[in-house]
């Protein structure tokens, strides 16, 4: 074959001469014929690269986002450094399925709270520590030569005779120290007797083991002048800082005299004037206007029991008392709070009162002379004060305060015997329920809370998610229930039983309070509520409570006054029911009219 491929080539050449007779046969290149093989043709290219894939296996590293690995990896592969671009969402390289930690990925470690303060407090004192993670190799981090100096000791396992040593050298130090503060003329008598200085200094164990206490001498004058200007200075500063204002306490009586010819206070109720009212009416017409307050009427209160006197407190600062069957005009004005009043309450005989400002001071007074007995503070703003009802615990007062306390204070030694601290807000009424066993209060957390009385813990908690705040809480003459004006335009009826329930069958509406600290009260025989509204207006309710005295429906009888005032302008009204009234079950609105003049 070869040779008839030869012979086929020659004659190609002959006749590509004959067509370029200019060619000569050395400008052709050699032509070499291709090799031959009889083998069958493999592919091993598959081959070539699964031995090319096994070496690039061996070598090349993990991907750290692979959740598996086809082949056992080696230990540098696990832990070699990620090659490649950086992470676009991660700065120091690691995968976000890798972190486990802000910083990066953190190794775990089983490692006991006592191993690892043993550790790092000896890392801090030696410089070295055990790694619980190294391998077995390198199981210490820090300074190798301290640690083959210690014998890889800890700061809790320091063994006894290197305690020992320790001590020796630091005792040896002292001495020293002290070998070179003593005087070489020091006799060594004086060092053996104890009581001496030299022996002191050389056994001292403390810093003040060498120094000896000498009685007390008397202070020179220098040093008593300036113990006087530092408590001076204590006393203006504790008393001008967090308390309240510091204001003098005036008072002026307005009426003809103070005792009469037969030696009788003028606080002193009338012969003819009684003691309880058992039948009260709706009033009907104005009867008086008593005017004299610069501001508006923030507080109003009888004279106990007989409520011949009227005390009001107003928003200019000044506390008046008012005579109510006979002149009619006011009587004393007291003057001792520099910002307007917020509250006022009786004691049980009318002889004392409180007030409470919002200059943050409570003041204790005598309703007959005008002087001021005690004064309280506790730095913040008392927003309601009340004194215990029962006879014998008069001296105990309690003030509801701006920073959700109520604070209990003894009056005759002017110390704070007791806290009540639940509230969520600041506190807004007290009120005495159970002979006096337990009180009531509201705050502007829109709850109710019962307190055993001298205890700080509430026994009764009342909250609601329909419930507002309720500014106003009054209890019934029956002491079985207590209204409580809610600020959602009603007023709610509890039971001061056992679980101050709520009698959702006694719910009086139809009045606008919402936004408004409107007062709402009982008559004193309990047969109607009472209720201030945020125009102006008094509105009355007819509100059968359970009771064991028969109400009629309608009745003819002599006049009886029911005293109603309204806080508008500084002025207070007094109006009255004549001859016959009408009872309704519907509310009754009762406005004032005012004077144009």
């Amino acid at each position: 074959m070869d040779f008839l491929r030869s012979y086929k080539d020659d004659d190609e050449f002959d006749e590509h001469e004959a067509q370029n007779p200019n060619s000569s046969p050395d400008s052709s290149p050699p032509r070499l014929l291709p090799s031959k093989s009889a083998a069958p043709k493999v592919d091993d290219a598959m081959l070539a690269l699964t031995v090319a894939q096994a070496n690039q296996t061996l070598s090349k590293p993990i991907d750290p986002v692979h959740h598996a690995v086809a082949f056992n990896p080696t230990y540098d592969q696990l832990w070699a450094p990620i090659y490649g671009p950086a992470h676009p969402y991660a700065k120091d390289g690691i995968a976000q399925g890798m972190r486990n930690h802000k910083l990066g990925f953190v190794e775990d470690a089983a490692i006991d709270s006592f191993v690892f303060d043993e550790q790092y407090n000896t890392f801090h004192k030696y410089g070295y520590a055990a790694d619980p993670s190294a391998s077995e190799g390198n199981n210490y981090v820090g300074d190798l030569d301290a640690l083959q100096k210690n014998n890889g000791i800890s700061v809790y396992n320091i063994p006894q005779h290197e305690q020992k040593r320790q001590k020796i050298e630091k005792k040896k130090e002292t001495e020293e120290d002290e070998g070179g503060n003593v005087d070489t003329d020091v006799d060594k008598a004086e060092i053996d007797n104890p009581a001496t200085d030299a022996w002191l200094m050389k056994n001292k164990k403390s810093p003040w083991a060498g120094k000896k206490e000498g009685l007390q001498t008397e202070l020179t004058e220098e040093q008593k002048k300036y113990a006087e200007e530092y408590a001076k200075k204590k006393e203006e500063k504790g008393a001008g800082g967090e308390k309240g204002e510091v204001v003098a306490d005036k008072s002026t009586f307005h009426g003809k005299e103070e005792r009469d010819y037969q030696g009788r206070s003028w606080i002193a109720a009338p012969k003819d004037a009684k003691a309880t009212n058992d039948h009260c009416y709706i009033p009907k017409r104005l009867v008086h206007t008593w005017s004299g307050h610069t501001k508006g009427v923030s507080a109003i209160r009888f004279f106990p029991k007989y409520g011949h006197l009227i005390l009001s407190a107003g928003m200019d600062t000044k506390v008046k008392i008012w005579d109510v069957f006979n002149s009619g005009k006011c009587m004393r004005t007291y003057m001792g709070h520099s910002k307007a009043v917020r509250d006022i309450s009786f004691c049980n005989d009318g002889t004392k009162f409180l007030t409470a400002g919002y200059d943050k001071n409570i003041k204790y007074w005598d309703t007959e002379t005008g002087q001021v007995i005690s004064t309280f503070s506790t730095g913040k703003i008392p927003y309601v004060v009340k004194l215990n009802p029962d006879d014998d615990k008069q001296n105990i007062l309690l003030a509801g305060m701006s920073d959700k306390k109520i604070v209990q204070w003894d009056i005759n030694t002017g110390q704070i015997t007791q806290e009540y601290d639940q509230h969520l807000g600041a506190v807004n009424t007290i009120t005495f329920v159970d002979n006096n066993r337990r009180f009531v209060t509201s705050s502007d957390d829109k709850s109710l809370r019962v307190w055993e009385f001298g205890i700080p813990v509430v026994i009764k908690y009342i909250s609601e998610p329909h419930m507002h705040s309720m500014p106003s809480i009054a209890v019934h003459p029956n002491t079985n229930w207590f209204a409580a004006q809610s600020l959602d335009n009603q007023i709610l009826i509890y039971s001061t039983r056992e679980r101050f329930q709520l009698n959702k069958k006694k719910r009086f509406a139809g009045h606008i309070v919402a936004g408004y600290a409107c007062q709402v009260n009982f008559s004193p025989d309990g047969r109607f509520v009472m209720s201030g509204d945020g125009e102006g207006t008094n509105f009355f309710f007819r509100g059968r409570m359970p009771t064991s005295v028969d109400e009629p429906s309608s009745a003819i009888l002599p006049e009886e006054r029911l005293y109603i005032f309204c806080q508008r302008e500084g002025d207070m009204y007094h109006a009255t029911q004549r001859l016959e009234a009408k009872l309704y079950s519907s509310p009754l609105k009762f406005s004032v009219p005012v004077d144009e003049d």
